[in-house]
């Protein structure tokens, strides 16, 4: 009991609880641009940092586009049926191990990538940077009997196998480049890191 009378506890709680809630969300509310903060801006994203991809949901046959460093770059997963093809073409591209060009260590084989059914490339043509076409059926009418699926530049007809690799007597310099990146699970891929940093 106090000089003001009786004091009413249940009134009490419910200041004191309500008090709480709303400093509690005062509290996230002033957190979350600080959290935030410590993620890579579009701006930074745009300039070089590294990209996160899931790739859990990629079926195999199919493709999906992200943007690094302002240029796409496609995941493909390959098929059994796809990766068949690349040795029958090793006479047809220019550079089939990736040895003129610059390229990551682990692009320099046949599948030209980490993992063979997993393909990571930067969409553009090595001409003059046209974004090229993922044909992957076979034998279509307007590329010819001999194409075993790829991509096709429809600017100047460059083609590329389905490793990215140039074909002869096109006007694309080089194979199709592959940027730097890394698996972080067998199902998550980070674009723009070749290996964890370290601190």
């Amino acid at each position: 009991m106090s000089e003001y009378g009786n004091v009413d506890n249940k009134k009490r709680r419910f200041l004191i609880g309500a008090t709480t809630a709303v400093g509690g969300i005062g509290a996230a509310a002033a957190a979350v641009p600080f959290a935030m903060s410590f993620w890579p801006s579009e701006r930074a994203k745009a300039a070089g940092a590294p990209v996160e991809q899931d790739i859990s949901k990629l079926e195999p046959g199919q493709q999906i586009k992200v943007e690094w460093r302002g240029k796409v770059v496609w995941i493909i997963n390959r098929t059994p049926a796809m990766l068949a093809t690349l040795p029958k073409l090793d006479d047809k591209v220019a550079d089939p191990k990736s040895d003129v060009d610059h390229q990551p260590p682990y692009a320099k084989n046949e599948d030209r990538s980490r993992k063979p059914e997993i393909f990571v490339a930067v969409g553009i043509c090595t001409h003059l940077g046209c974004s090229p076409t993922f044909r992957p059926e076979v034998a279509p009418a307007d590329l010819g009997p001999d194409w075993l699926g790829g991509f096709f530049c429809p600017c100047h007809q460059s083609k590329f196998d389905l490793a990215g690799r140039v074909y002869k007597g096109v006007p694309a310099p080089t194979n199709l480049i592959i940027p730097p990146y890394r698996f972080v699970t067998d199902t998550t891929i980070v674009i723009g890191e070749d290996e964890i940093k370290k601190a």
